[in-house]
């Protein structure tokens, strides 16, 4: 076993660095607002880089050009609406979010339509969406250990991660991981930039390398020469090492409708011109699964209560699109730039495939420059580890939040003391991280960047239309509201589900063998490419399911609307300059 030492010592400081500041900021977290909502005083600016710091997860630093350089260009509708889905938010969701007041969205599932039924209903999502989202961040440390300890096992390097983010997150909760999350974007954001420069430099700007792709009628020689602003040395370095079998062929990598939107047609062997209108299908459900289910993340949304007021909501929310914004431009060049100088990840599956083109590109640099390609692997290592730890640590206090306040502190214990519930948000962070482990370990075979699309979809289907409907209609009630949540939520966890494990019943490893009963499901998707697209993204269907039902039921319960309806719009709606803004959770007012 080699382990580079430049890789290692960039790695252990990023995790020491976030291993510090969450002991740090445990001696500044004392009360139950503290863990819960980082006492509502976090800043617009540190706010909006926490924010995101969580956002940017495993899937936008390594998934992302993971899926570029296995996919193509369809891909990129993951960027752009993993970016859009932040317009939604502010636009619809922000402000009113925050005017309203609480801790968690069940708080405010409750306090909208005075069901404490409804809150634990609301309850049941947050830990749904969590572990599916949790899932992919364990990949991506799985994926990095592996890559650092060459021949360690995937599973040591799941468990590994996850036990030191359970550490940080049960000492500091929410406003212990609040600066941790702002460092870590700014951490992400140069440990993907300064990489990319660097390599563009060396071996050609993202014009140049794209263009090798098109060498069926261009020669590399005249892409190579033609630009005034191509030097001799980089010229030299303008070449594609060959493609791989199980690579992808220009034409189809550089289609709109690539690998990606057309899986299911040509699994049924389908022509090109038979498969458009199913890759049309695939692509609006991606759309509509990423940009909805930004606007229903929990572990974002609960962000939101941590800023001040209803104003400092909104503006953190045009911040976080400028910083995740200007982030996504970098992933997709590492994906181009993979593709034609390390086409042997497409040889590979799991841990070693293309979902490590970050971490393992920058090493190509050593055969020129010695150290420096080690040096700026070590670099991304250190970035990746930053974006798995700050989204895992966000989804975990989301989690643990909804099981020691919603479950704990309001279901089974309401007299509990704030003592009580903090010890408990503890135990709570434990466990959890346990189980998240747990389901990591069995998703090695799955793409990064895939399954965060099935946890926005599952998202897009149950608290976006809550949340879009309670604030903006005041005929929704309790019965309308919960029947459309669950059923749109189960049916999109459902889909997901049964696509996942028909895709690791294929694995020729471990995990072919013990979910091997779903394998006679790929026969099936075969056959019914419309169902497979159908369950593999779900959101085009059961999104609007939701809100249809949503307005059925709340027209056919119309008697049961709040009776105060009007003032809950006034609080969610007016400026909170007429003081009508009130909290729905009072223990930060009292001093807890």
């Amino acid at each position: 076993m080699h382990i580079d030492p430049y890789i290692l010592t960039f790695s252990a400081l990023m995790v020491g660095a976030t291993i510090f500041m969450g002991f740090w900021s445990a001696k500044r977290s004392k009360s139950a607002s503290d863990f819960f909502v980082a006492g509502r005083s976090v800043s617009v600016g540190w706010n909006a880089s926490a924010i995101s710091g969580e956002y940017l997860s495993a899937a936008s630093f390594m998934g992302i050009a993971g899926m570029v350089m296995s996919s193509g260009y369809d891909v990129l509708w993951y960027p752009v609406c993993y970016a859009c889905g932040y317009l939604f938010l502010l636009l619809f969701i922000a402000g009113p979010l925050r005017r309203f007041g609480a801790y968690t969205i069940p708080d405010f599932a409750e306090g909208r339509y005075d069901s404490p039924l409804f809150r634990k209903i609301a309850v049941v999502f947050v830990l749904f969406i969590g572990f599916v989202y949790t899932m992919p961040q364990m990949k991506g440390a799985g994926t990095t250990l592996a890559y650092i300890f060459p021949g360690l096992p995937y599973w040591v390097g799941v468990a590994l991660v996850g036990a030191v983010i359970t550490l940080n997150v049960a000492l500091g909760g929410m406003k212990g991981i609040t600066f941790v999350q702002a460092f870590q974007y700014w951490a992400k954001m140069f440990a993907i930039s300064v990489p990319v420069f660097v390599l563009m430099a060396v071996y050609g700007n993202y014009g140049k390398q794209l263009d090798l792709n098109h060498q069926a009628t261009v020669p590399v020689a005249q892409i190579s020469t033609n630009s005034p602003t191509t030097t001799p040395a980089i010229a030299a370095n303008l070449q594609r090492l060959p493609l791989p079998a199980k690579a992808p062929g220009d034409s189809t990598w550089l289609n709109p409708f690539g690998p990606l939107t057309t899986k299911a047609a040509k699994a049924s062997h389908l022509s090109a011109e038979d498969s458009r209108p199913y890759s049309l299908l695939y692509t609006y459900s991606l759309i509509i699964a990423l940009v909805c289910g930004t606007a229903g993340l929990p572990h974002i949304l609960v962000r939101f209560y941590t800023n001040p007021d209803g104003v400092a909501a909104k503006r953190t929310t045009m911040w976080v699109m400028i910083l995740i914004g200007v982030f996504y431009v970098f992933p997709p060049v590492f994906g181009v730039i993979g593709r034609n100088l390390l086409p042997d990840l497409y040889a590979a599956t799991g841990a070693k495939g293309t979902d490590k083109i970050v971490l393992e590109l920058p090493r190509i640099l050593n055969e020129k420059y010695g150290a420096l390609g080690s040096i700026l692997s070590g670099i991304t290592c250190a970035g990746a580890f930053a974006a798995f730890m700050s989204t895992f640590s966000g989804l975990l206090v989301s989690m643990t939040g909804a099981m020691a306040h919603d479950v704990y502190g309001r279901m089974l214990k309401p007299k509990a003391t704030p003592e009580q519930r903090l010890r408990m948000f503890k135990y709570c962070a434990v466990g959890i991280g346990g189980l998240a482990v747990l389901l990591g370990s069995f998703v090695e075979t799955l793409e990064i960047n895939f399954m965060v699309g099935q946890a926005f979809a599952i998202a897009a289907a149950s608290y976006f239309p809550l949340l879009f409907m309670s604030i903006w209609w005041r005929g929704m009630t309790m019965k309308g509201a919960s029947i459309g949540m669950l059923t749109g939520g189960l049916c999109a966890l459902g889909a997901v589900v049964l696509t996942n494990l028909s895709t690791l019943a294929l694995d020729k490893g471990p995990m072919g063998k013990i979910f091997a009963g779903f394998a006679p499901l790929n026969d099936y998707w075969a056959a019914h490419p419309l169902l497979r697209i159908l369950c593999e993204q779900p959101a085009i269907w059961t999104v609007p399911l939701a809100i249809i039902l949503m307005i059925v039921i709340s027209k056919a319960t119309s008697t049961q609307v709040p009776s105060d309806i009007r003032m809950k719009m006034l609080v969610l709606h007016a400026p909170e300059q007429l003081g009508l803004k009130q909290e729905y959770i009072q223990e930060h007012a009292s001093g807890h």
